[in-house]
């Protein structure tokens, strides 16, 4: 039985679930979370007498209203505020309406022959459950160089992936790198790597449907993270009707080429 990702939980990713969700539950939503925090932040403004001028003495409703024409932006008229705790209800706003991705990057990347060459590889998820659309993947391999000068200096190569780019990104991808004799990671062994102060930075980029904007994720792997010959667990679940679930319990599991023969 596939396993629910965590984006299944509501609050994990509200923004989100509020532009996905039908009129109905949105407005409901809302209005619920509009009540809530203005009565939350009068509460705190009563804490701290003499935070709003102008306002009564213990006045829930002066507080609670003062909490509403700062979130609302109209204007304070005689409420006006004296010390700082009114700043919190603009960043949490500006904090909550900032696009991101959620991309579940496997901890551990591998090392194992792929159609007979071998390969670097590292899968990639939607946690979120929309669409990203035109998604791309950068791969760079930074490490420690000696120069023909005989100075160390930290060097950038690329790592040229089979499918850089999906047109539709809504459930795993796997990131293939071919290692061949003109790839930056041909000869490299795990110890090479530590010496060398290595490490992979993986970069993702793409447009999310439902925010209509442009969202990105980054991840880096050490030399520790990659798993030499060994091959990812399948978690791609079919279900009769032809839907497909993704068993995210095993998302990050790998296991050794010679136990995944015997399988």
């Amino acid at each position: 039985m596939a396993t629910a990702p965590d984006h299944r939980r509501f609050f994990d990713d509200l923004y989100h679930h509020l532009l996905s969700a039908s009129w109905l539950r949105l407005l409901a939503i809302i209005a619920g979370l509009y009540l809530a925090a203005n009565a939350l932040f009068a509460l705190a403004y009563l804490a701290e007498p003499g935070s709003i001028g102008n306002a009564r003495p213990g006045s829930f409703v002066d507080a609670f209203f003062f909490s509403v024409q700062t979130m609302a932006t109209i204007g304070y008229g005689k409420l006006v505020p004296r010390t700082g705790l009114a700043m919190v209800t603009g960043l949490m706003f500006a904090k909550f309406s900032r696009p991101t991705a959620r991309v579940l990057f496997s901890r551990h990347a591998v090392v194992a022959p792929h159609d007979g060459v071998p390969c670097f590889m590292f899968r990639m998820a939607n946690a979120r459950g929309n669409n990203i659309v035109h998604a791309q993947v950068q791969v760079v391999l930074a490490r420690e160089e000696t120069t023909l000068e005989g100075d160390r200096m930290r060097r950038f190569h690329d790592l040229v992936l089979l499918r850089p780019r999906s047109t539709l990104f809504s459930f795993s991808w796997t990131a293939i790198h071919p290692i061949t004799e003109v790839s930056p990671f041909h000869g490299a062994t795990p110890a090479a790597l530590v010496a060398a102060e290595a490490e992979i930075v993986v970069s993702l980029m793409g447009y999310d449907e439902n925010l209509a904007q442009t969202v990105h994720a980054r991840h880096r792997y050490q030399p520790g993270d990659v798993a030499w010959g060994a091959r990812f667990v399948d978690i791609l679940i079919r279900e009769p009707g032809g839907m497909r679930r993704i068993d995210y319990a095993r998302f990050h599991d790998v296991v050794p080429l010679a136990a995944a023969g015997s399988e």
